[in-house]
């Protein structure tokens, strides 16, 4: 515990605080899709590229401000990682399926490609920046006071409602979620976020995010819910 405290604080001599970076983190999660999805109507293929690089470019950033390689991260508990995200997975697919109808779908490698760039991809960036980002950044933040079983559940929940806050502010900056529909995607981001808060690993929620994307893609292809942006795409 100490090694950790010791490094937090040479990580804040260096720079930026972690609260810092989880606002940081809030203002891109909002301006991406609210510049280049609502104001600029990027296509949606070429939005998620855009996605992607500026997702990755601040999780990479705020690891290496904190001092941490990304092996050591992906490393912890990994074993624990894959089964919870797995069982994440299992989750949102069933959510998908309760609440969306089939829709039409390509076939053929236009569904391959589908499956692998809205599925795969995008649904592994959206598990990072609206779960795995906040979730490390409020631990990271709050690390001292994971000594003990009250201040873990403690922290585990401040750490929960910072992935529903990026959840919120993500969905806000899409034209087709400022009114009631926010909380849908609000309402299922204990099931993405969940895997990442009890392993702390950034595998387990990209998994559970993947699971609910794949599987849009497949049953449900004009969905109006899990693959933004939706209008005029």
């Amino acid at each position: 515990m100490t090694v950790n405290v010791e490094r937090l604080a040479v990580a804040a001599r260096r720079g930026l605080s972690p609260w810092s970076w989880l606002a940081i983190g809030l203002g891109v999660g909002f301006l991406v899709p609210f510049v280049f999805a609502d104001l600029l109507e990027v296509q949606r293929d070429v939005y998620y590229a855009i996605y992607a690089i500026a997702t990755v470019t601040l999780l990479g950033r705020w690891l290496h401000a904190q001092g941490r390689p990304l092996s050591s991260v992906l490393l912890h508990r990994w074993p624990w990682a894959f089964a919870v995200g797995t069982a994440g997975a299992a989750v949102t697919v069933f959510a998908v399926l309760r609440v969306e109808d089939a829709t039409p779908r390509p076939d053929g490698l236009e569904l391959a490609a589908a499956i692998v760039w809205r599925g795969l991809v995008y649904g592994t960036v959206d598990g990072l920046l609206l779960a795995v980002f906040p979730i490390l950044v409020v631990y990271a933040a709050l690390e001292p006071h994971r000594r003990r079983l009250l201040g873990k559940v403690a922290v585990g929940l401040a750490a929960l409602v910072a992935s529903l806050a990026m959840t919120a502010v993500y969905h806000l900056g899409y034209a087709e979620f400022r009114d009631a529909d926010l909380a849908k995607p609000v309402g299922g981001s204990a099931a993405w976020s969940l895997p990442t808060l009890v392993t702390a690993n950034p595998i387990a929620s990209p998994i559970a995010h993947v699971g609910m994307h794949v599987t849009a893609v497949v049953h449900s292809y004009e969905t109006d819910v899990f693959l933004p942006p939706h209008e005029g795409r």
